[in-house]
């Protein structure tokens, strides 16, 4: 896991960011929480949405060539800087110790740190405020928000089940009714993306 800590912002704004790696090194999930801390003390909370590896050249001309020996294959994602783009989503900040679920007062810099949340990271925000930050994830527009919003939720789950609060899922998952009430096709999506996730698990719809 040190590794992640080669992982850094390309690009920007007060809405999200671009961050780039090696492909060969462990990235975070689509959907997973991380954190990008700011030298003024300010760390800034995002929702990887995309996950992207560009070709080249010579990636070009390997896929051309018919069948590869898995050698050349290794060496070619060990060895050589094959790009890896990851999207985030800015869904929140902490100040000075307390956390917003609006979007930052600003964006972070080029070649900034970013590191995926631990469980205790991951449940102090989630459970800050009103589920305000769901706002963001629906209004995604490069993306669809209900496959965000369900892998979300099964890390966000997953850490607040371990972390003693077994009831925070189904409290998520009502509010996400409660914000979808006047959108059917957006909240049948999200509810089926969810039930994807946690398929042992019924949720009743409000009116």
């Amino acid at each position: 896991m040190n590794n992640l800590q080669f992982i850094r912002l390309l690009r920007a704004n007060t809405r999200g960011c671009v961050a780039g790696c090696q492909a060969n090194l462990p990235v975070p999930d689509f959907g997973s929480l991380v954190h990008i801390p700011l030298d003024s003390g300010l760390t800034i909370f995002g929702l990887v949405y995309d996950i992207h590896i560009d070709d080249d050249g010579l990636v070009r001309q390997l896929t051309a060539a018919g069948e590869i020996p898995e050698e050349v294959i290794q060496d070619n994602r060990a060895n050589r800087n094959v790009p890896l783009e990851l999207s985030i989503l800015f869904i929140g900040h902490e100040n000075n110790g307390r956390i917003s679920h609006l979007l930052p007062p600003r964006p972070p810099l080029s070649l900034d740190s970013i590191f995926p949340c631990m469980p205790d990271e991951i449940c102090a925000f989630t459970a800050a405020g009103k589920y305000g930050y769901f706002r963001h994830i629906l209004a995604m527009q490069e993306v669809l928000p209900a496959d965000l919003l369900a892998a979300h939720l099964v890390q966000a789950g997953q850490a607040q089940l371990a972390g003693g609060r077994p009831g925070w899922l189904q409290e998520a998952v009502r509010e996400v009714i409660s914000l979808l009430r006047d959108d059917h096709s957006t909240l049948t999506a999200v509810l089926g993306a969810i039930a994807d996730a946690y398929p042992l698990i019924s949720f009743e719809r409000q009116a």
